[in-house]
């Protein structure tokens, strides 16, 4: 944990509802510019829901299943829920170079190399945003491409808010109330789903394993 320095590592292990945890962000955010609070990489899983980020389309919300929350995130809709690792970082790129783009970049990277620990050749997609694998082959022997994690982040006065999540073993079915991030082309999948059963807290050592190289990446 040398490499996090001055920033704290907490991983929360009750479900933390939506709201506070944009609170909590939005708090912790102000106190960082400020520089009256220590930059944060936050752990959790929320209760289900769905949030729809500042690129959402009503349209691609197709059930009321859980509450929906508007958040100031990029992205669309996305869902979250029990089994799925999610990682806000409030993080202060003035420090680091002032490159959301490249912040971004070495976002995917950590969770492709964290994935990657578990042997999952993780990887972005032209034109596609998230985290994407290659499924195990169904029935007909057909693999597909799916979307394994999500990114999506706010910043504000360079102080960065959300982050990712990683689908470790949620109910994928609930992904079936929306339009993943507006691509319904392709399907959704998960650690369990791809025969590698792990723990939230395996993957949680795998991201602190691998965390160096992101924080190296955005300095």
């Amino acid at each position: 944990m040398n490499e996090l320095r001055d920033i704290e590592w907490r991983v929360s292990d009750q479900l933390v509802a939506y709201p506070d945890a944009v609170e909590e962000m939005e708090r912790r955010n102000a106190a960082v510019q400020a520089g009256n609070a220590r930059e944060l990489i936050w752990l959790l899983e929320h209760p289900p829901l769905y949030s729809a980020g500042t690129s959402s389309d009503p349209k691609e919300l197709l059930t009321d299943q859980f509450p929906v929350y508007q958040t100031g995130r990029g992205g669309r809709h996305t869902y979250h829920g029990p089994g799925q690792r999610i990682g806000y970082l409030i993080l202060d790129l003035k420090k680091r170079g002032s490159d959301v783009r490249g912040f971004v970049h070495a976002l995917e990277d950590w969770v492709i190399a964290a994935l990657s620990e578990f042997g999952v050749d993780a990887r972005p997609a032209e034109g596609r945003v998230g985290i994407w694998c290659d499924t195990l082959p169904n029935a007909q022997g057909i693999v597909e491409e799916a979307k394994i994690g999500a990114i999506g982040i706010r910043v504000r006065k360079w102080v960065t808010m959300h982050g990712f999540s990683v689908n470790i073993d949620p109910d994928l079915t609930h992904f079936g109330g929306i339009v993943p991030c507006g691509i319904s082309e392709y399907p959704v999948t998960s650690m369990t789903q791809l025969n590698i059963p792990i723990k939230l807290q395996e993957f949680d050592e795998a991201l602190e394993k691998t965390v160096g190289g992101f924080l190296n990446a955005i300095e």
